[in-house]
């Protein structure tokens, strides 16, 4: 008896931005809790390891999706160009201990997820694959 089962379809455009958003408020809402976390016990939001660790996974499921919609749908580097800007802002933000947050986190987001939802509607209008 073999059962049939249905391959786990992932859209890592809708999980690059929803790890971009859940990111970007993250990073703009904790500075405003900061007071706050260590009586409401939650103060490891705050720890340097869980804001890498959350733009390493944006930085991850983004580039799969977007070198994926670049090379087998659409071929239009723009979005991975705007990626990387996006990517660069948030790096700079952690670089420069955070100054600027209130700037560089909502760039980086719009940044980020303009090229995830371009590489949606590229990749919608594209009829053929690019070899």
């Amino acid at each position: 008896m073999t059962m049939n089962y249905k391959r786990l379809k992932i859209n890592y455009d809708r999980l690059g931005i929803f790890t971009s958003v859940a990111c970007a408020i993250h990073c703009t809402l904790l500075p405003l809790l900061v007071s706050g976390l260590p009586f409401w016990g939650i103060d490891w939001l705050e720890h340097k390891g869980i804001e890498w660790s959350m733009i390493g996974l944006a930085l991850l499921f983004g580039t799969m999706s977007l070198y994926h919609g670049y090379k087998q749908h659409h071929g239009k580097a723009f979005p991975l160009v705007l990626f990387g800007m996006g990517f660069l802002l948030l790096i700079l933000n952690q670089v420069i201990a955070e100054r600027f947050v209130y700037v560089l986190i909502p760039a980086s987001a719009v940044c980020i997820i303009t090229a995830h939802m371009l590489n949606i509607i590229y990749g919608r209008k594209c009829k053929a694959v690019v070899g």
